[in-house]
């Protein structure tokens, strides 16, 4: 007997029968990992030094309390340029394959970051993050290649592996953006007489992620094996040349590893296409995108926050520490996480379930908020005491908590999916919704912070308050997910 699958059928099924767990394709899936790795390795690297560079180009004219404002705008605009594309890039790679988007993903990011080293303006620096952003949907299209990839057996593990390219990279970019930033000033007798990096002195830290993406393009080129089936000829997609009988009759590729693509492609070929657009806006992709979104609202302001406090003066109501020291606590929480991911995620999300690792993971947000202002009142009271450490290490730790979520939520998108020729466009939907949140997040957490330490709002600690309330909105959100994937 065949079993009907239509749009409204669930990605991975319940099945009352154990399974044993399929083998990851480890070939492919450690280059999507490498792959990954281009988009933290981007996007972090300007973290550490992101607050001296907005004082560098002069744009807050020695206004301490305007940096805030505009470290945020400027991590912002990547997200707006992206939410307005990423759809578009994820329905695209349901149809062209996930292959030649994400070529395009990866030299975009390269020309993106090269341009904002060697940008000297604060509207050159918009412009690149912005090139950056329209240019880049990378992210969704990983996630529904790891998704083609695995199965229902191992779909968990291979989410519990993705968070280490994101932790390389959220450990190896501040490093690079912390030790790099500078170099004249900071190694003398290396490029002291370097009059190419004194005019540009971040643009060494922004060259070596963009290389990195360079180099990963050419083995992307010739290493990786594409997921799509039958994916559409780009000539015939950009209307170059006719669909003939013959283009009708290809044969789908199976990708390595992808067992359950596989079965699907058996017996269902034939109706497994891509849903139109307003078919994909289902009651389970809403609340997977929502949660995803929230999360992400969460997650973004916690970072973009993170490194402006510890760079504003302990008076000021912040850390006071040098971006080579916020690029060393940074780097530790990217090690650390990787390494928890790893070990312990898989595990705890077969024992206790998606919802609630990532419901327990969202409500870790609250008490990371709230040791904002306690190290900044142990800092200004006892100076760099061990307590302010403590303090640190135990809010680097609790953020760790607060990346779970993201694991379990993938699983809830990949689930959501009406099928597998609209897993793109699931994804990217989801993205676009991220994108939105992230858009907001850190223009709108940097803009409480300025103004809750120029105005002296609950003693400068107003924008921590408004925060925690987020993560309790997020919280009702997640009690939206079902029970069990």
């Amino acid at each position: 007997m065949t079993t009907q699958i239509d749009e409204e059928t669930p990605l991975l099924q319940d099945n009352d029968v154990q399974k044993r767990a399929t083998p990851l394709p480890w070939s492919q899936f450690s280059l999507v990992l490498v792959l990954q790795l281009a988009e933290p390795l981007t996007s972090q690297v300007i973290y550490p030094f992101a607050p001296q560079l907005i004082r560098d180009v002069g744009i807050t004219n020695g206004n301490e309390s305007q940096v805030g404002y505009y470290v945020g705008l400027m991590q912002s605009l990547f997200f707006v340029t992206q939410t307005f594309t990423v759809l578009y890039w994820s329905r695209t790679s349901d149809r062209i394959g996930r292959k030649p988007v994400i070529l395009i993903g990866l030299l975009g990011s390269a020309f993106s970051m090269y341009c904002f080293g060697l940008s000297r303006t604060f509207w050159g620096l918009i412009l690149s993050r912005s090139l950056s952003g329209a240019l880049n949907g990378n992210v969704g299209i990983i996630k529904s290649m790891v998704a083609e990839m695995t199965d229902s057996t191992n779909i968990s593990k291979a989410y519990a592996y993705m968070p280490i390219a994101w932790s390389t990279g959220g450990a190896v970019g501040p490093m690079i953006g912390g030790l790099l930033s500078r170099p004249v000033d900071r190694f003398p007798r290396l490029f002291g007489h370097n009059k190419f990096l004194k005019k540009y002195p971040y643009l060494l830290p922004c060259a070596v992620p963009a290389t990195f993406s360079v180099i990963i393009s050419i083995v992307t080129f010739f290493f990786l094996r594409e997921t799509v089936a039958s994916p559409t000829p780009i000539r015939e997609f950009l209307g170059l040349k006719k669909e003939t009988a013959e283009l009708t009759a290809r044969q789908p590729e199976v990708p390595e590893g992808g067992a359950q693509v596989a079965q699907c492609l058996e017996g269902h070929s034939e109706a497994e296409k891509p849903v139109p657009l307003r078919a994909l806006l289902t009651r389970r992709v809403i609340i997977a995108a929502g949660n995803y979104a929230s999360l992400s609202l969460v997650d973004i302001s916690f970072r973009a926050i993170q490194p402006l406090f510890l760079s504003t003066p302990i008076h000021l109501g912040g850390l006071g520490l040098p971006p080579s020291t916020i690029g060393t606590l940074l780097s530790i929480f990217g090690v650390l996480n990787g390494v928890f991911q790893v070990f312990f995620f898989a595990q705890m999300n077969d024992r206790w379930g998606s919802k609630t690792v990532f419901f327990w993971g969202i409500a870790s947000g609250i008490p990371a908020f709230a040791l904002f202002p306690v190290i900044n009142y142990l800092a200004l009271h006892q100076g760099y005491s061990t307590a302010v450490w403590i303090a640190v290490g135990l809010q680097i730790a609790l953020s760790i908590i607060l990346c779970f979520s993201f694991g379990a939520v993938f699983i809830f998108i990949a689930n959501a999916s009406p099928n597998r020729a609209s897993l793109g466009a699931t994804n990217g939907i989801s993205q676009m919704s991220v994108s939105i949140m992230r858009a907001v997040g850190p223009a709108a957490a940097n803009s409480l912070f300025s103004i809750s330490m120029a105005k002296g709002y609950f003693g400068g600690y107003l924008v921590y308050y408004i925060l925690i309330l987020v993560v309790c909105g997020s919280l009702v959100i997640a009690s939206m997910l079902p029970r069990h994937v």
